[in-house]
């Protein structure tokens, strides 16, 4: 049967439905990327991880003597186009699940459906679809604590194994010229910056997904549970860009997980912690499909009166980690530099935007869809309006990060600090949370003078906590008048 395969977010070979369906079919397979208008939409960062990722399912599928082909343009003119050209009897995909894409997906399915060719599609991307998983009311779950219960009832599907053979197909001259080379999608920045300099702190592959994954169970995982919390230590897996392009899939991670604790039970909590957070990722795909709008709007509908601040000053010192709180500063640092940052300082320079500066969480969400290689359209959304309190499974309103004692208890000897705010790696221990408080003769020796070298609080936190809470306050009584009046 001939045969397209489309790939989207699935950039593997093995555990990969479509293609394995494919290979048990004995088709001959024309497997195809298309740069199409919601490929473009994404990050700078995340378009850099895409290059790479590219290559390596080029270069993958090359083993096979099968030749991936790249293209740019409307998906559905494109695949026209080739179906007919190639009498084309099959295509093949793998479910995207943001609004756009299930748009775009409907209506190629439903044209080519018409013609007469068969299309279908499967899951790889999540554990269970959306649709399946419904509480006892039959409604779907707005809190993770209960949906994480129940997603561990459920048996997770076995990763498929790569296809042991597939057969390419011949496709003419004319299709040929619909192609190009992955480098003609400009993806890189055309001058060197930070989007193709971040590329060298990650190896970008199926293999070094797999590789990744196997190092974190055989190290990091001893003590994940705690350790996840403290930047500077090598606790966290950082699988999460390959998660969002598919050079690795859930149940690939599940398998490996459970395998780890066959050998070493003891890691249980570990694991058990290890999974939660994989599972995050699949509470924020059920949120994104039950509501759509998330990435814009509030889903706490009282958060639409919030008083945001416009302050492009202020918004700048941030995205350049010039706050003057060090643990802040270091972690959009780290996010410049390398296209990521550590979860729990995802928290603290958020909470910071919002609760500090009064800067509306949709703009932080936008900074990092662009900057982050892991830019995920549920996660990000999911856990900024988390942050913000105005989401569904949402942080209570009256926390509020102290991002100072956050970095005394999570970052105690500045270790995480000192890397990536250099500027300040003299300073005393006991002052490296606060360097303006550090005596006069302290930031001598160190090098140091406020305000030149390294910027001075840009606000005062006591301050801005206050009125973060009487705006909460505020909102909270809101609610109530809503309700009452409902």
């Amino acid at each position: 049967m001939r045969t397209l395969i489309l790939h989207r977010e699935d950039l593997r070979l093995a555990d990969n439905p479509a293609l394995h369906h494919a290979s048990t079919q004995n088709a001959d397979v024309l497997p195809l990327y298309i740069y199409d208008s919601y490929e473009k939409s994404k990050g700078s960062a995340t378009k850099a991880f895409l290059f790479n990722s590219l290559k390596s399912l080029e270069a993958n599928y090359k083993k096979y003597g099968i030749a991936l082909k790249v293209t740019q343009g409307d998906s559905l003119n494109i695949l026209e186009q080739i179906c007919t050209q190639e009498k084309i009897e099959c295509i093949l995909w793998n479910r995207c699940y943001a609004p756009e894409q299930i748009a775009r997906d409907k209506k190629i399915k439903e044209h080519f459906t018409k013609q007469g060719i068969k299309v279908e599609t499967f899951n790889s991307k999540l554990w269970h679809e959306p649709w399946e998983i419904t509480n006892k009311q039959g409604g779907f779950f707005k809190v993770f604590t209960p949906y994480w219960k129940h997603v561990q009832t459920l048996s997770k599907k076995a990763p498929l194994p790569k296809p042991q053979q597939l057969a390419t197909l011949q496709i003419q001259q004319e299709t040929t010229n619909l192609f190009c080379p992955v480098e003609d999608l400009n993806l890189l920045p055309k001058k060197l910056n930070w989007a193709t300099e971040m590329l060298n702190h990650w190896q970008i592959s199926e293999q070094d997904a797999h590789k990744k994954l196997d190092s974190f169970l055989a190290t990091g995982i001893k003590n994940y549970a705690k350790g996840r919390d403290f930047p500077a230590l090598e606790s966290v897996s950082a699988l999460s860009p390959y998660l969002a392009l598919g050079l690795i899939s859930p149940n690939q991670i599940y398998k490996k997980a459970q395998d780890h604790l066959m050998q070493k039970p003891e890691d249980q909590k570990q694991i058990d912690k290890f999974l939660a957070e994989v599972c995050w990722r699949e509470f924020s795909y059920n949120l994104l499909f039950h509501f759509p709008e998330i990435k814009t709007q509030n889903w706490q509908q009282q958060f639409n009166f919030y008083p945001w601040e416009d302050n492009p000053q202020a918004l700048k010192a941030w995205q350049q980690g010039k706050t003057g709180f060090p643990i802040v500063d270091a972690g959009m640092r780290q996010l410049w530099q390398t296209g990521y940052m550590h979860n729990r300082v995802r928290m603290i320079v958020a909470s910071f935007l919002i609760k500090d500066l009064f800067i509306d969480w949709r703009i932080g969400e936008a900074w990092f869809w662009d900057t982050l290689v892991d830019a995920d359209v549920a996660s990000n959304a999911a856990s900024w309006q988390w942050v913000a309190g105005c989401g569904f499974d949402a942080a209570p309103y009256f926390r509020v990060f102290n991002p100072t004692t956050q970095g005394q208890k999570f970052d105690p000897e500045g270790d995480y600090i000192r890397k990536w705010v250099p500027e300040l790696k003299n300073v005393d221990t006991k002052f490296i949370h606060e360097p303006h408080k550090a005596p006069a003769f302290d930031l001598k020796l160190a090098q140091i003078e406020l305000g030149k070298d390294y910027p001075l609080p840009l606000v005062e936190h006591s301050k801005m906590r206050e009125k973060a809470l009487s705006i909460y306050q505020d909102i909270k009584q809101q609610k109530e008048s809503m309700e009452n009046a409902s």
